[in-house]
């Protein structure tokens, strides 16, 4: 039976793609799930208007992004912290720490966006990656400095 996608299924295919299925998977979990319909010219046409509906919100919050990215490359964040011998840190600053003081500047950035390898452990400037968009990253300041 060939459907056409109205979600992305793992295995099967993208939005919007016409595949061939067996009937009974077609009818027993893509139809009642909603992720599928009927290959007929009128769900095609649907289907591509959903498709293109999607691709518009996708590039506003693209541009939304690169403006949050412009705006996050003037901005610096001085977070401070207790450190002991050798400018090691009593613990460490962890992207939700992070997120915080960005947000204590009214910049909103959520601790899953911040790119950070391993917690930061030592004073010091570091430059962060933040992946505000599938396409778009920008680069936090962040200042460890001692309390």
């Amino acid at each position: 039976m060939k459907v056409i996608l109205c979600e992305s299924v793992k295995g099967l295919g993208e939005m919007g793609d016409m595949v061939s299925v067996k009937d009974g998977h077609a009818r027993n979990y893509l139809f009642p799930k909603k992720l599928a319909k009927p290959s007929t010219p009128s769900n095609q046409k649907e289907v591509e208007a959903k498709k293109a509906r999607q691709a518009k919100l996708e590039e506003v919050k693209q541009k939304e992004a690169s403006e949050l990215r412009d705006k996050l490359a003037n901005i610096s964040c001085t977070i401070s912290v207790q450190s002991g011998e050798d400018q090691k840190l009593y613990g460490s600053v962890t992207t939700e720490i992070i997120a915080k003081a960005f947000e204590a500047e009214g910049i909103m950035l959520d601790k899953k966006e911040i790119q950070l390898d391993e917690p930061i452990k030592k004073l010091g400037v570091y430059n962060i990656p933040v992946r505000l968009h599938p396409q778009v990253i920008a680069t936090l300041k962040v200042w460890i400095v001692e309390k």
